[in-house]
């Protein structure tokens, strides 16, 4: 199938798992994971209609960032671990951080984004699975709490919502419970009314799995695989 077919057949997916729970399709948002991926089949996503894609390495994307700036309108997002000695190139490359994970990073971030004279959106990226191999922050820990209570003086950051990647496992059934506990930490923060905190955004679910996460509230899927086929080995 051709990827503007994939983004169609993903597309009817994400709504009829909507559907299942109560949820309106307009709410999640189909995010294009191109990391690896070549610039020719971006653009082909961007004319089937994807509008906001996701890139792991601040490299990688700093080479294709000159060939894509004429699709105006696309947004880039970050969505692998991001070094703090590389935070002032992610905040120029990018249009938002998915994969916030400490307090040291948001004010390295903040800083960039001022001197830019820009506002950065940020996911804070939770390990839900506590997998050592695995960045992110674990839940409960005293570095959430940190970027929770100081996120205010990072002027330049939006702290927005949640990210997550759960254990892998090929049964997408495995899944739920994982999103079911992001989908509660995120309730959790949002009851408290943190000024400079807002929880709209729940990242969660990819090619394997993105129909449990929906079914579990996630309004943005990333979806990589699915889309633009098999990634080649290295």
């Amino acid at each position: 199938m051709s990827i503007v077919e994939n983004i169609a057949r993903i597309r009817e997916r994400i709504a009829a798992a909507a559907r299942r729970a109560g949820r309106n399709p307009v709410e999640i948002t189909l995010m294009g994971v191109s990391k690896t991926f070549p610039v020719e089949l971006v653009r082909e996503a961007y004319t089937a209609g994807i509008r906001v894609f996701g890139e792991n390495r601040v490299q990688e994307f700093a080479v294709k960032a000159d060939a894509l700036r004429d699709l105006g309108d696309a947004q880039w997002n970050l969505i692998g671990h991001l070094q703090s000695n590389k935070a002032a190139k992610a905040a120029e490359l990018f249009s938002a951080i998915d994969s916030l994970d400490s307090a040291k990073l948001a004010e390295k971030l903040s800083t960039a984004a001022e001197r830019m004279g820009k506002t950065l959106p940020t996911l804070i990226e939770i390990n839900v699975g506590g997998e050592e191999a695995k960045s992110g922050i674990a839940p409960g820990s005293e570095e959430l709490e940190t970027i929770l209570l100081e996120a205010p003086q990072w002027k330049n950051l939006e702290v927005r919502g949640l990210m997550t990647v759960p254990p892998y496992n090929e049964v997408p059934e495995s899944s739920r419970l994982f999103f079911r506990q992001l989908r509660e930490i995120r309730d959790g923060i949002a009851a408290r009314h943190l000024p400079g905190v807002t929880m709209d955004v729940l990242s969660m679910g990819m090619s394997h799995d993105f129909e449990v996460a929906v079914e579990e509230g996630s309004t943005c899927v990333r979806v990589g695989t699915a889309i633009f086929g098999e990634r080649a080995r290295a």
